[in-house]
């Protein structure tokens, strides 16, 4: 732990002369960046693998910071010595201070409860973007589904202009077959181009129960952002600088790998309807 004491003061020195008091603080963020730009690697290779953990051991692996981060706010003595992280500040609330303790000294809205009032704010927005990506995606994912499932005549039949001798929906071959014609990302069905269903990658043949019990789960799971309050409002703001900081990376790393992963799609789909022309 001393270590890692060592290196937030050691940032928290270094922006002292830009930003005084809140220097610290703002070492935390800096300190929350760094370990997950060295996550990156993991967290774009579990995006591609598209599995249902995807993004689960960059969490996992955060674990064990997010614990050092507490314990070294709230102990008052590290190795035999004072802890002197305790003694920085974030405005006028110490990095070390909890929400009920803040609320002892001032109130709500006395200066120490400013300082959470507005930390909230930003995890509440945060958690608000993350539950609407996520039930955008499971919106998407359960109409891929739908469309997977509805549209694939088996028997070589054509459905729409395109022949469906097991289409392929999103790179999952259906029935054994490839697909005469149409790839959901950028193939022309019946005319008009396909989009595909967000990048997420289409889910063929799914049942309209199974649908049904997307929806449900994608509307329950969203709101599970929001439990990102509750730790921000019980453990220390240190910690709680941390939480927010690393939820929010993950949300924009998340839109960001998926719009390159729409991007890559759409061009893929270009090439593939401009050589179709060319043929």
């Amino acid at each position: 732990m001393s270590v890692f004491i060592d290196l937030v003061a050691l940032l928290g020195r270094l922006l002292e002369p830009v930003l005084a008091e809140s220097a610290t603080a703002a070492a935390i963020v800096l300190f929350t960046v760094l370990v997950r730009l060295a996550l990156h690697p993991l967290s774009r290779a579990a995006f591609r693998g598209a599995t249902p953990v995807a993004g689960i051991l960059p969490v996992l692996l955060q674990l064990p910071v997010f614990f050092l981060m507490y314990r070294a706010f709230s102990s008052a003595e590290i190795g035999g010595a004072a802890n002197e992280l305790l003694g920085h500040r974030l405005f006028a609330a110490p990095l070390g201070d909890r929400w009920g303790e803040a609320l002892g000294e001032g109130g709500l809205f006395g200066e120490r409860g400013l300082v959470f009032l507005g930390l909230f704010a930003v995890v509440a927005v945060v958690a608000a973007w993350s539950a609407a990506r996520g039930r955008k995606a499971a919106a998407l994912m359960a109409a891929a589904g739908g469309v997977g499932g509805g549209t694939a005549k088996p028997g070589g039949a054509k459905a729409g202009g395109a022949k469906a001798g097991g289409a392929k929906a999103a790179g999952i071959v259906a029935g054994g077959a490839k697909a005469g014609g149409a790839k959901a990302a950028g193939a022309k069905a019946g005319g008009p181009k396909r989009s595909g269903a967000g990048g997420g990658g289409a889910v063929a043949g799914l049942t309209a129960e199974q649908q049904e019990l997307m929806r449900k789960v994608g509307g329950v799971l969203p709101l599970l952002s929001f439990g990102t309050l509750i730790t921000a409002a019980l453990v220390p703001l240190a910690a709680g600088l941390y939480l927010v900081t690393t939820t929010a990376w993950s949300v924009a790393e998340r839109a960001w790998l998926q719009y390159r992963k729409d991007r890559a799609e759409r061009a893929e789909g270009a090439v593939s309807g401009a050589e179709r022309s060319a043929m």
